[in-house]
């Protein structure tokens, strides 16, 4: 999850999803390709005004998928399956959890996101992936 102003507020990776890991991502940077992403995004958020951009840039065999909030929070997803229905799924339930964390008036925004949010996030990337 990107904030507003592009500075990453929340990652976590999902090697469980997948039981054998391919040796490329050993070596792939995956914050640098989903930053680079992050200009796509920002184009094609005022073209459309769904949330859920779908497949917004490629690097070899790997996706990037984006999400973007009211708030122009951007969600971002770098996977190498195409599962558009298991993505845009996994992009709604995880938004909902980060409208109820917003929503928590114990939440500081510039805080450390608590571990309930992860745990959450975490078990929706197990369901959907």
């Amino acid at each position: 999850i990107a904030a507003p102003d592009k500075k990453p507020i929340y990652q976590a990776e999902f090697p469980e999803a997948r039981s054998q890991r391919r040796e490329d991502t050993l070596h792939l940077n995956q914050l640098t390709v989903i930053h680079a992403a992050l200009d796509m995004v920002d184009e094609l958020v005022w073209g459309t005004q769904a949330m859920y951009l779908k497949q917004v840039d490629r690097f070899n065999d790997f996706y990037v998928s984006a999400f973007v909030t009211a708030s122009h929070a951007r969600f971002m997803l770098l996977h190498d399956a195409r599962n558009e229905d298991g993505v845009k799924q996994f992009f709604t339930d995880a938004y909902e959890a980060y409208v109820r964390l917003l929503m928590n008036p114990f939440f500081d925004s510039g805080a450390k996101v608590p571990a309930s949010f992860d745990q959450r996030i975490r078990l929706l990337g197990k369901k959907h992936f």
